[in-house]
């Protein structure tokens, strides 16, 4: 039986590739994310597929980042796929503008805090003000749940500092960056285990090529499941 805490990415070049991941899951995936990636390879055409026609809950994750009016018009547009969840970016704006974009639907609105393939140093780079991740990441999920997000994208590595923020309260965490024990980093930069994730407060976590590159993407998510059952 699949268990939606596991959202699986699907970072594969097109739907077609996504369609075959897709069959051999089977019933142990109940959860999808279809990212910026696969946006030119009929991401949105196999986003509707998979929830109308084989029952899955999606993910959209474009991270959404504009002026207020250009993101409430793209969130409405997006809305009307009747979608679970959509990320755009923490910036009290955006989130604001998003959730306007989303009235009336059923999509959450997730809010980025900081990519999770990102450390000190890029932030730097980027000219972002001074603190360590952690506190960082808390201070921005907080400002985005006051400006109502219904959840936040954190590395797992904060999920906990932010599960006990006052503003967290019934809301969601998604965790990237989430690695089965023995599995290669990638581009990642803060990861954690899966149980580690959950036990933390997450309350979804997300895997990709840990998964779809396995010879066996099926016997991969169900040993991601195990570890999280295990918890």
């Amino acid at each position: 039986m699949s268990d939606d805490r596991l959202i699986v990415a699907m970072d594969v070049p097109n739907a077609l590739q996504g369609l075959k991941l897709a069959d051999e899951l089977g019933d142990a995936v109940s959860f999808y994310k279809i990212g910026l990636g696969m946006l030119t390879g009929g991401g949105l055409a196999l986003a509707n597929e998979l929830k109308e026609e084989r029952g899955k809950r999606i993910f959209l994750d474009m991270k959404l980042f504009d002026i207020g009016a250009t993101v409430e018009a793209a969130v409405r547009g997006l809305a009307q796929f009747n979608l679970d969840f959509l990320t755009v970016h923490g910036d009290p704006h955006v989130v604001r503008a998003a959730k306007e974009g989303a009235s009336g639907k059923d999509m959450k609105i997730l809010a980025v805090t900081i990519l999770t393939s990102m450390d000190r140093e890029d932030l730097d780079a980027g000219l972002i003000k001074a603190g360590d991740m952690p506190d960082l990441v808390s201070e921005r999920a907080a400002t985005a749940f006051n400006a109502g997000a219904d959840g936040v994208i954190a590395s797992p590595q904060e999920a906990a500092m932010i599960r006990a923020l006052p503003e967290a309260d019934g809301r969601l965490i998604v965790t990237p960056g989430v690695r089965p024990s023995g599995a290669a980093l990638g581009d990642q930069k803060r990861v954690a285990t899966p149980a580690a994730a959950i036990g933390d407060g997450a309350d979804h976590i997300v895997v990709g090529r840990p998964i779809w590159q396995s010879e066996d993407p099926r016997a991969a998510a169900e040993a991601v499941l195990a570890e999280i059952r295990a918890h």
